[in-house]
């Protein structure tokens, strides 16, 4: 993943929040390089990620994919009724399209990521705004292996190429509990 970020979509009602959320949708959007992985595995990714078949007490919890434009429609489509085949259930996801993506607030950004203070200050220290914060490419990789997506030493190879200090790994390594990787040098 280039970026994710979480959010609010779907919806008619304007700037909606955690609080007025409206008739929004609780979303991720994720910026990715179609040169490594394709929609339609990310998409693979979600259907297996949830549980499709369950409709939500509420709209702002629904499952719900969002397409681009036509291919990614038929892509969504062709992905629900291949779990609704394999599984012999109907799929309750909504699948619409994308009109806008509302920036959900700052605390909720990361949100695994957030509870490994120690990784936090260091992070801060390189992107202090909340908007570099939440755009880095590191914040959303960190986020997703602490979420349990991916392997320990593949983040200790990725590491290298965010072009941060060894200090700075080592400090990142420690937060996540990782310490026997620490670099040296």
């Amino acid at each position: 993943m280039v970026r994710t970020r979480v959010g609010y979509a779907g919806g008619t009602s304007a700037d909606p929040t955690y609080r007025q959320i409206g008739d929004h949708t609780e979303t991720i959007q994720i910026d990715y390089d179609p040169s490594i992985i394709s929609y339609e595995q990310l998409l693979d990714v979600f259907w297996e990620a949830h549980n499709p078949h369950v409709r939500s007490w509420s709209k702002q919890y629904q499952s719900m994919v969002l397409y681009h434009d036509e291919a990614q429609r038929q892509a969504a489509e062709a992905g629900a009724e291949r779990v609704a085949e394999a599984q012999g259930l109907a799929v309750a996801t909504v699948i619409q399209p994308y009109d806008r993506f509302y920036l959900a607030e700052f605390y909720h950004q990361k949100y695994t990521l957030q509870r490994y203070t120690d990784v936090i200050r260091v992070l801060r220290g390189m992107y202090p705004s909340e908007s570099a914060f939440i755009d880095a490419t590191i914040v959303a990789r960190l986020n997703g292996y602490l979420a349990g997506y991916g392997e320990i030493e593949d983040l200790v190879a990725e590491l290298d190429g965010f072009g941060l200090t060894l200090k700075q790994q080592s400090e990142i390594l420690k937060g996540v509990g990782a310490g026997q990787y620490c670099p040296t040098g």
